[in-house]
Parts: C-alpha cells; sequence; structure tokens
C-alpha cells in the first residue's frame, strides 16, 4: 500500500483567454493528482487528507473510488472546500490564486494509524504550508520515518501561499532526515535554494528534478546523475504532470522492488534510466489532454 497525505482541492480551468473566462471546475490538489495517479496505474493505494461534505468534497471521494483510491483514512468536515483558481499561458504552464481560508483541509489532524500493509507515505504542496493542518502532516511524515516506512516529498511550491520564505525554506531544510526520495522542479530549486547534493547529505537517498519538456534528472548518494530526455508531446497544458511524475515514480519503484532507501541504492543505471523514462511517458500523456487527467497503466506500457 501506498498512502498519499495531502490536499484535495478543486481546480477552476479557465476555458478561454481573459481574467473573466468561464471557468470549468475540475478535481486537483497536488496529493491527491498523485494518489488517482497512482490508483490509474495500479498500485494499491490509500488517500489521507480531510475534505468536505460540500458538493466538491463528494466529487473529490467519488474520484478516488474511481480510481480504485482507498477512502477509509479520509477525515471529513463541515467546512468548504479549498479553491484553486487557475491561470494558462501560452505555453500551457498553469499559475495559481488560492481560496484556502477556513477550508476543510487546513483541519487535517494526524490519525492513530496509517492503513494495514503501508509501505510508503508521499507528501507535498499546500498541506505542508497551511496552518495547522500543515503541524499535522510534518509530524505525520517524521513518524513515518521513524518506522521505517518509505517517504516522499515534492514541495511543489506555491510561492503565493508562503508568507514568509525564509521560515519556509528552513522548514523544508528540517524534513530532509525524514524523506527517502525527493522530487522537486527546476522552478521550486531555485525558489527553495541548495544543490541535489546538499540535499543528498541532509537525507534523502535520491533527489529527482524534473525541467518539463526537457525531460529529468536523478541524482543520487553515491554521485550518479541520471538524466533522461522529455516525451515530446502537443502540450495542451501542464496540470498534474508533476504529480504524475511523482505516481509513476512510486508506481516504478514498488514494481522494481526499490521502496527501501538500500534498494534505491541498487537501481543502478539500467533501474533509473527505465524508471525515469516511464515517469517521462505518464508526464507526457497528462500533459496532452486538460486538466489533471493522469494516464491509466495500459497507456503508458511496461515499466
Amino acid at each position: 500500500m501506498i498512502v498519499v497525505a495531502g490536499e484535495a482541492l478543486i481546480d477552476l480551468v479557465p476555458q478561454g483567454p481573459g481574467a473573466l473566462a468561464a471557468l470549468q471546475p475540475t478535481l486537483g490538489g497536488g496529493p491527491y493528482n498523485t494518489a488517482v495517479a497512482l490508483g490509474r496505474l495500479g498500485s494499491p493505494t490509500a488517500f489521507c487528507s480531510r475534505t468536505s461534505y460540500d458538493a466538491f468534497g463528494e466529487a473529490l471521494l467519488d474520484g478516488l473510488r474511481e480510481a480504485g483510491v482507498e477512502v477509509s483514512a479520509v477525515q471529513r468536515g463541515p467546512e468548504p472546500t479549498t479553491l484553486a483558481v487557475a491561470t494558462i499561458d501560452g505555453n500551457g504552464s498553469a499559475a495559481y490564486s488560492f481560496y484556502v481560508e477556513g477550508t476543510a483541509d487546513r483541519l487535517f489532524s494526524v490519525p492513530a494509524g496509517l492503513p494495514a500493509g503501508t509501505r510508503a507515505v508521499s507528501f507535498g504542496t499546500c498541506s505542508l504550508v497551511l496552518e495547522p493542518g500543515a503541524g499535522a502532516y510534518e509530524k505525520l511524515m517524521r513518524s513515518a520515518a521513524a518506522q521505517g516506512l518509505f517517504t516522499a516529498l515534492d514541495p511543489n511550491i506555491r510561492p503565493g501561499l508562503i508568507p514568509d520564505a525564509d521560515a519556509y525554506r528552513a522548514r523544508f531544510r528540517s524534513w530532509l532526515p525524514s524523506v527517502s526520495l525527493l522530487k522537486l522542479s527546476e522552478e521550486d530549486a531555485r525558489w527553495l535554494g541548495g544543490t541535489p547534493r546538499e540535499w543528498l547529505n541532509a537525507g534523502p537517498s535520491a533527489v529527482v528534478i524534473t525541467h518539463g519538456g526537457d525531460g529529468l534528472t536523478a541524482f543520487t548518494r553515491d554521485g550518479a546523475v541520471y538524466p533522461v530526455p522529455g516525451e515530446k508531446v502537443d502540450v495542451v497544458d501542464t496540470i498534474g504532470a508533476g504529480d504524475t511524475v511523482n505516481a509513476a515514480l512510486l508506481h516504478g519503484l514498488s514494481a522494481l522492488d526499490a521502496l527501501s532507501p538500500a534498494a534505491l541504492a541498487g537501481l543502478g543505471r539500467e533501474g533509473w534510466e527505465r524508471l525515469l523514462r516511464y515517469a517521462a511517458r505518464a508526464a507526457a500523456i497528462t500533459c496532452s489532454r486538460a486538466g489533471a487527467e493522469p494516464p491509466y497503466a495500459a497507456e503508458v506500457g511496461e515499466l
């Protein structure tokens, strides 16, 4: 079982140019997209979050169930669902404005335990910024690491939600001893500061950096660097692409029986290149269609 912990929200995606374009509500949130992608790829997956009892909250849970994701670890509340208003530029890249005050996912509390059979837990995005939930997710991350579970982190930076950048950067560094796999985009890496080598020295067994359409690169503790090119595709938008990479990496590592620091260290060039090419294919499919619509296993092909 791979558990994904973090927010579920509604993306409001413009259907045309201009500030007053019609907005299409779609299911979203970085962790939510990761969970759906894992389910579609065929990994046993559970989602750990807090969602609203409102219509959007029900739709989010339905989306998880349709992807085969276990939802028994999802907490519920009467508060409204978080909204993220997307703006799409000419290259298909998305920027977001968030409506987060008093929403259900911010009130997440540390669960008594994780689902039976949990081997890995994935964290990231807004859930690690917005208090009081952020503190609860942080405690869950440290607890999972202390239990010897494989932990994955995608900070997926949203600068508009971070009131004190330096404090968040310090907090990010404090998480690294509890992280097995750190995945982040080039933009996130620049915003956070530091280098893959510095981050690896602080704790993770591997760091994967995505370069948009140019592919992705893995850096490992032994000093190895494994770059692979991106898959060429006509981009509709990039919503959910990074989340699909998260899912493909975790799914692939599970298939390779490499959800442990020791196994990760033993992947070698062939294993890493297989894994990264698989993630690149999966992300390209997501970019070829509107919104966060990650692929199913049959669309991506063999690892």
